[in-house]
């Protein structure tokens, strides 16, 4: 699945000052990643604030993103929960002639052991019309996607890579030592993403890339390419932002930085609440200098 190696972006949902959906702020946003180079799009993951869409408002983003998108990159569709009979049927209902593959996350809450794991990912690939891509994100989850977990499931035919995000670049690595040869490793960490695609890696599922898809594509193709040298200065000139955007939580560093940019309102859906005002004023003085 060479389509999905190099940079995805996370996209957000975002919401006008009522709390509603912002279609021409998403088609914006959409026109934006895909004219400054990125790969591929990833619609209604944990950054889209899914969690607090209808089943409506989900199908009416995918539409969105599909028709402003008109095929230029891949799209990659979250499906993910911790009910596995929930997951597969909607899996089922996918069509597959527009989207690539499903991200699909680690049921949360429940805090299943790795059989449990094997055994939900493996129902999931089993029903889904397109190929799987893991998310291990346990910082979200509540449990954490053990190595060799992972590389039991590569072997399933249908599941294709990982979106690995526990902030554990040794795991990463034991991924990428032992992974088949075609699995894909897409970091799911914007910090460590360089040094994972350094080391074998293909990737990000990025979320500050969503702000900077310019630069951060070039980054994450020079590791590909192993030109370390621009990989790196540009990597530390971002590290500062990728800091920020996640000090008071994901999407709410993001739609900050966004709303700075003139890209889309900051507005989130509650539980989730704005950035405080010292943080805010960071991010607009980081924004302005780029």
């Amino acid at each position: 699945m060479t389509k999905l190696i190099g940079t995805g972006v996370a996209l957000i949902t975002p919401f006008d000052a009522q709390g509603a959906i912002d279609f021409k702020a998403l088609e914006r946003l959409v026109n934006f990643q895909i004219d400054q180079g990125i790969n591929y799009l990833v619609v209604l993951g944990t950054t889209a604030e899914s969690v607090t869409l209808s089943k409506q408002e989900k199908d009416a983003v995918l539409a969105c993103v599909l028709a402003v998108n008109d095929n230029r990159v891949p799209l990659v569709l979250g499906v993910g929960g911790n009910n596995t009979q929930s997951v597969v049927d909607q899996v089922k209902q996918i069509n597959p002639d527009h989207i690539s593959a499903i991200l699909s996350v680690s049921p949360m809450y429940n805090k299943p052991s790795q059989s449990g794991l094997i055994a939900h990912f493996s129902a999931v690939a089993q029903a889904s019309p397109v190929p799987v891509l893991l998310y291990n994100v346990p910082g979200r989850t509540a449990s954490n996607m053990l190595p060799s977990t992972v590389l039991k499931l590569a072997a399933h035919e249908n599941i294709i890579g990982i979106k690995e995000a526990s902030g554990d670049l040794g795991q990463a690595l034991e991924i990428l030592r032992s992974a088949p040869e075609g699995f894909l490793v897409i970091s799911g960490d914007d910090l460590i993403a360089l040094p994972m695609t350094l080391m074998g890696g293909h990737g990000v599922i990025s979320v500050i890339g969503q702000a900077y898809p310019n630069e951060f594509s070039q980054m994450i193709q020079a590791g590909l390419n192993g030109d370390i040298t621009w990989a790196k200065k540009l990597h530390y000139s971002l590290m500062p932002i990728i800091d920020m955007i996640f000090e008071q939580g994901n999407p709410a560093g993001i739609k900050a930085l966004l709303s700075k940019k003139g890209l889309c309102e900051n507005s989130l859906r509650l539980p989730l609440v704005e950035v405080d005002p010292s943080l805010a004023e960071r991010i607009q003085i980081f924004s302005d200098q780029r």
